[in-house]
């Protein structure tokens, strides 16, 4: 899975390369016509594309692509929030919108369901890590071939681990992310439901991988 990032911000450039290069491969640029000349010469599953840019605007750029290719998600990420911004670019075919400040894994998180809507990951659609592999059709969880029965919640929980696998997540943003802000459950479930797939996932010692950040919140280390 190919994707390219175009942010000015050489330093937010940057932390979204690193953290992109977890799951894709992935190329960069902080320039709008060297965005564009890249986007012809070479064959991208996702742009992730800042509307702000020197040199040819995020906007120049999204027409450009529309005018001679569909297939291309294009993932508009910038500091405006005017409607009117979001509202043409989702006119000139813009996939999705993402406002700064984001977090990390929200921006990867958005990528994975736009390429799973668009049926741009492979026919399997899984995650898979070690001897774990989840199932994104099925809500199906393995481990060395063995099925794990999880909750709904759980599995989405799980998922969202091993999507960010390496990067620190506040208990604030895993309820968010899973119960949403106007559920009438408390933060004090999530560590509830880590408890609880840990326990599940210990038989095969991959509890191990889901580690406690003190006063912080949860990480699937995969350096255990």
């Amino acid at each position: 899975m190919k994707i390219l990032v175009v942010e000015d911000n050489t330093k937010l450039l940057d932390s979204i390369v690193k953290e992109l290069e977890k799951h894709f491969q992935v190329e960069s640029t902080s320039n709008g016509e060297e965005a564009y000349y890249l986007i012809k010469q070479n064959i991208y599953d996702l742009v992730v594309l800042d509307l702000m840019l020197p040199g040819m605007d995020g906007i120049q750029i999204l027409e450009g692509i529309r005018k001679t290719n569909e297939d291309i998600l294009v993932l508009i990420l910038t500091a405006k929030e005017s409607v009117d911004d979001k509202v043409k670019a989702f006119m000139i075919g813009a996939n999705d919108y993402l406002t700064k400040p984001f977090y990390m894994e929200e921006l990867v998180a958005r990528i994975y369901a736009m390429l799973r809507t668009k049926g741009k990951l492979d026919n399997k659609n899984t995650l898979e890590f070690k001897g774990l592999k989840l199932d994104l059709n099925k809500k199906k969880v393995t481990i060395e071939g063995n099925e794990i029965e999880l909750a709904n919640k759980q599995f989405n929980l799980l998922e969202y681990l091993l999507l960010n696998k390496g990067t620190i997540l506040l208990k604030e943003q895993i309820f968010d992310r899973i119960w949403g802000l106007d559920s009438d459950s408390t933060i004090d479930i999530v560590e509830v439901y880590i408890s609880n797939i840990r326990k599940k996932l210990s038989t095969y010692g991959y509890h191990k991988y889901i580690v406690t950040k003190r006063r912080v919140g949860y990480m699937f280390d995969d350096k255990q």
